[in-house]
């Protein structure tokens, strides 16, 4: 399984951007990255200089999200998208949009979702099945999708 370090993360973002910035060709990979960083020009100025990438630590207490996390979301969702996986995401993903008339706000609800069944599983300290965890997932994108 892949399992890239934080600095694998900040490099191949900061890369991507540099490529995206002088016209290199993108891998596909990439393409999907620089398209969900594009939406966010609050975090532009994070991956021009890799080096102050590798070194900065984003803290709670700063009051900024770490963008490198958020668009590993962003990659890692869209990824989850693309082979609906788990079975059901495309559609809860479909009824989220439907209620924001937005796919970017869409993303955002299941990013939370996704980040809650991450936490949930990190909380209760010991493996927890993959068809469990997803099941908690896509309870929460149904649950959000049915709040709005």
């Amino acid at each position: 399984m892949f399992n890239p370090s934080k600095s694998d993360v900040r490099r191949f973002f900061c890369d991507a951007w540099r490529k995206r910035q002088d016209g290199s060709l993108l891998s596909p990979l990439e393409a999907v990255a620089v398209d969900w960083m594009q939406q966010h020009p609050e975090y532009h100025g994070d991956f021009d200089n890799l080096e102050a990438a590798l070194d900065h630590e984003y803290k709670v207490d700063e009051g900024r999200t770490n963008p490198f996390l958020h668009l590993s979301m962003h990659v890692a969702i869209a990824e989850q998208l693309s082979i609906d996986q788990p079975t059901g995401i495309r559609i809860a993903f479909r009824k989220l949009t439907a209620l924001h008339g937005d796919e970017h706000a869409a993303m955002h609800d299941v990013m939370e979702c996704l980040g809650e069944a991450v936490w949930s599983a990190q909380r209760a300290g010991e493996a927890v099945p993959a068809d469990e965890m997803s099941a908690r997932y896509l309870e929460c994108l149904n649950r959000r999708a049915m709040k709005h």
